[in-house]
């Protein structure tokens, strides 16, 4: 196969196969420590994790991909990017240990979660340089392919490293600090792995005609604002990227409600509770691929807009179904379906924005509808805060999802019918 001739193209290219590896250490060392993170803050014996403490943990791991996020370009073409890996990685395994110091000592939750964010508000320059700087190490006729398969291996290797932390967390009690200790090293590995590549063969190229950090600063504000403005304009965009940001925040709440059933009101101990914590993860995972699969074929038989609409009647009917009895088996069920519906219409919302966008602002887009997306979760953890019971049992918030999931099918339904999407 032609695909399978390219990849084995792309792994004969040497400085291809370092800057993987600077990637595939350090997102594994980034699902070491999210996972590390919602275990101390959900499953520690000494601690009585509330839906705020979640909420919390959240904010610290989502939120700097949405502010930081526009930004970093703009720093990224001004530094030279392998530094980036080396100092960035350096950076974070020095905010990691501290963090695991902080596990072990009696310290308020602030500064411990001041210290893990820290860790995540790094993460988002490392990642950007490693998509800027994979054209410098690959030639433009496989670029396509190289854009596909870095993130996807990065992604498995967070979920590896997210899996190894579960086990770790599993094995030894008491191990907080320990697994922390672990993303510490991998984040150290990968700083190491950039020594490999030169220093100047990353990028970004020295022209003389650079305006001042300030003013790029202010430009790139600017055209965030003239992206929204765009988005604005383009009712195609505007309606899928309002009913995501509705189903993401949807799907967060009853995340949170999931988190608080598995360590209160499904376990006795913290190992049952984190084990059916994994469960779960893994079968919203499985939903995840399932839509993968499902979703071109879907879109191509109804529509965008209509499989969007399928999508959220199918959440909004089978989420309280399965969600109101509260006991395991159902709510995995649920898990699967979420996972399938979410992603399934995430997929067609990207599509959608990106045939709806003109080219020169799609990036702008993207940044804002990544804005959009993280924030939606964090702000549902927030919600679930105020309204979940200790045990995590809330029929107010399974059905009131299921009514927001409904109020979306109803208006992608609506918008298709008379046209409104086109």
């Amino acid at each position: 196969m032609a695909v399978v001739g390219d990849l084995r193209v792309l792994l004969r290219l040497r400085n291809f196969r370092r800057l993987l590896a600077v990637r595939l250490l350090s997102q594994s060392a980034d699902g070491v420590f999210q996972v590390a993170l919602a275990a101390h803050v959900v499953f520690s014996p000494e601690k009585q994790a509330s839906a705020g403490a979640i909420a919390s943990a959240m904010a610290v791991l989502l939120l700097p991909y949405s502010l930081i996020g526009p930004f970093a370009g703009v720093l990224l073409d001004r530094w030279p990017r392998r530094q980036v890996f080396l100092y960035g990685n350096l950076l974070r395994a020095a905010f990691a240990c501290c963090t695991a110091l902080l596990i072990l000592g009696s310290v308020p939750d602030w500064l411990f979660y001041a210290s893990a964010l820290c860790v995540t508000a790094v993460n988002r320059f490392v990642l950007a340089g490693l998509s800027a700087a994979l054209p410098r190490v690959v030639d433009s006729d496989r670029l396509v392919l190289a854009n596909s398969l870095s993130p996807t291996a990065g992604t498995l290797a967070a979920t590896a490293g997210g899996g190894l932390a579960f086990v770790v967390r599993l094995l030894l009690a008491d191990s907080d600090a320990a697994v922390v200790l672990l993303s510490a090293a991998l984040y150290l590995a990968s700083a190491l792995a950039s020594l490999a590549l030169a220093t100047g063969l990353l990028g970004p190229d020295r022209d003389g005609d650079r305006i001042e950090l300030r003013r790029a600063l202010a430009i790139t504000a600017r055209g965030l604002t003239e992206g929204l403005r765009h988005l604005a304009e383009r009712k195609q965009a505007t309606r899928v990227l309002v009913a995501m940001t509705v189903m993401r925040f949807c799907y967060g709440a009853l995340t949170v409600m999931v988190l608080m059933l598995c360590r209160y009101a499904w376990s006795d101990s913290e190992f049952e509770g984190l084990a059916l914590l994994g469960l779960a993860v893994a079968v919203s995972g499985a939903g995840f691929f399932a839509a993968a699969v499902l979703t071109p074929w879907a879109v191509g038989l109804l529509g965008r807009f209509r499989w969007m609409a399928v999508c959220a009647a199918g959440a909004a009917v089978l989420e309280p179904a399965l969600g109101l009895w509260f006991v395991p088996l159902p709510i995995l069920v649920a898990a699967f379906v979420l996972g399938l519906v979410t992603q399934g219409a995430k997929i067609a919302t990207d599509t959608v924005v990106q045939t709806a966008v003109k080219d020169s602002f799609r990036g702008r887009a993207f940044s804002l509808y990544d804005v959009l997306f993280n924030v939606a979760f964090v702000g549902a953890a927030a919600v679930s805060a105020l309204m979940l019971p200790p045990d995590g049992r809330s029929v107010v918030v399974v059905i009131g999802v299921a009514v927001l999931y409904a109020v979306v099918a109803v208006l992608m339904f609506r918008w298709e019918r008379t046209g409104e999407t086109h």
